[in-house]
């Protein structure tokens, strides 16, 4: 990546069967990539809730990152080495146990080697935040 891209290099069609082949783990969907951020859906059940009936911690970062690094790939393209370098995770409200999680991703620097992101995840159907990340991301040189 020589410049910050003012265009989405990657839709959601094509970021969706990029993940299904890079992080085939990943359950949840991609629901909308523009420039100015993007959303994803993590439908949940019985195995992501922890005692005390809420969603787990690890449920909710593993969501905020997968959507850092859709944004992140819509803008640069297919990169699949592009990793986590800094994450940051304040939790700010209980999650619903029986709804959905929505993450809203939006790039804060768009760098040629280091991305900085933010994610603020909801509960399905809640206007309050759940949690609010913040995480870097270092992108591998291109080969000119």
């Amino acid at each position: 990546m020589t410049e910050q891209t003012s265009a989405l290099l990657m839709n959601r069609n094509e970021l969706t069967e990029f993940l299904a082949v890079v992080y085939p783990q990943f359950a949840g969907q991609i629901t909308e990539v523009t420039l100015e951020h993007s959303w994803l859906r993590q439908p949940i059940d019985i195995s992501h809730l922890r005692p005390g009936g809420t969603v787990s911690g690890p449920t909710m970062m593993a969501l905020a990152d997968v959507a850092l690094y859709v944004a992140i790939l819509s803008r640069i393209g297919p990169e699949a080495l592009t990793v986590t370098t800094d994450f940051t995770c304040h939790f700010l409200n209980k999650p619903v146990a029986n709804a959905a999680l929505l993450a809203k991703a939006t790039l804060l620097k768009l760098g040629k080697r280091l991305v900085i992101g933010e994610v603020e995840l909801y509960s399905e159907g809640q206007d309050m935040p759940v949690a609010h990340v913040v995480g870097t991301y270092s992108v591998p040189p291109r080969r000119g």
